[in-house]
């Protein structure tokens, strides 16, 4: 259900109230956060020493847990997880050692897709790049081709975690050589990652980094790309051009709300309420859902089931059909193509 302008004009007021952390629920989080993820790469460590096997299970769940700390770091980024600042980059470059996901410089990457989030004319930084149908059309086989190797599930889901998280985050990527503090930040972080797998290493061994840390790191890394995969291209996700393009209107119908089982959505950090995320950053993550129930405005965003999401992360849905305004697949330009 689509919203007119004037409809969603005083989400603005609606949502501040909302906007503001609170401290022991934040201080909550970190104990039921923190402790449990190394707790549980403690015993998936342990168990190795019996079977590779047994830490499987222990390895799955820690992956979780690390997708729950980088939403406490996502919401660090936002300056909405603590009242002050310098708390935040604290908890954020802490979190950001064991995500592999640079504090600042992520933080500046993704304030830029916030602001530009379903803006056809300012595409590339802090998203999933999605090609119009025209720009597919005129692209050279090369282009086209190297896009569906990047678009394919297999890339996405399998390659991905390696690719972004281990290779992608560790340079300046997408990040201004006239923007030094950024860059001195990812090279910080890469010097604290350095220091704890060494300590990794010297603590547990090198068997415990290569079954243990890794297969977390790729969970962790792969759950966190289908979630922000899926939840910004479904088939009628909102993309338009400027000067059409709105920021209230890309919030609420080109971000959807994943709903996800109860136990999902405390490990994800309720970052399925994306669209009261996407209207209202400074809303700390514990508030999302209230938010959502209380205002009945949020209730009219796209909605995916967890059912939905896994179809959406595999379809065919890479290419926008500016005419249509609707995502569209390599099939259905095939014919074209041919023309």
């Amino acid at each position: 259900m689509q919203a007119s302008s004037n409809d969603l004009k005083p989400l603005g007021a609606q949502l501040k109230p909302y906007a503001k952390p609170i401290t022991w629920r934040s201080t909550l989080q970190i104990l039921n956060t923190f402790p449990p993820f190394f707790l549980l790469f403690y015993l998936s460590s342990r168990a190795l020493e019996t079977h590779w096997a047994l830490s499987i299970p222990l390895n799955l769940l820690a992956g979780l847990f690390l997708v729950r700390i980088f939403i406490l770091q996502h919401d660090a980024g936002h300056g909405s997880f603590f009242l002050k600042r310098a708390a935040n980059t604290m908890l954020g470059f802490f979190a950001s050692i064991l995500t592999m996901v640079p504090y600042a410089a992520w933080q500046y990457t993704h304030a830029v897709h916030h602001s530009t989030s379903g803006n056809l004319d300012k595409r590339g930084t802090g998203d999933v790049y999605t090609m119009t149908v025209q720009e597919y059309l005129q692209a050279t086989p090369w282009q086209r081709w190297r896009y569906r190797l990047f678009r394919h599930p297999l890339t996405l889901y399998l390659l991905g975690p390696f690719a972004l998280f281990m290779i992608g985050y560790r340079i300046p990527m997408g990040i201004s050589r006239r923007k030094p503090a950024l860059l001195r930040s990812i090279l910080y972080t890469d010097l604290a990652i350095a220091v704890y797998i060494a300590a990794i290493v010297a603590l547990f061994g090198w068997k415990t980094l290569w079954f243990v840390y890794l297969p977390i790191q790729f969970v962790a890394g792969a759950v966190g790309i289908f979630l922000f995969y899926v939840q910004h291209q479904f088939e009628d996700s909102y993309w338009e051009r400027d000067p059409r393009w709105e920021f209230l209107k890309a919030g609420l119908e080109g971000a959807s709300y994943l709903r996800l089982p109860r136990v999902l959505q405390w490990l994800s950090g309720n970052i399925g309420f994306h669209h009261v995320h996407h209207l209202a950053p400074r809303i700390p993550n514990y508030l999302l859902e209230k938010a959502y129930r209380e205002i009945p405005a949020l209730q009219n965003a796209p909605t995916l089931t967890l059912k939905d999401a896994l179809r959406v992360a595999v379809a065919d849905l890479h290419l926008y059909d500016e005419e249509r305004k609707h995502l569209v697949g390599f099939r259905d330009v095939a014919p074209l193509l041919k023309q």
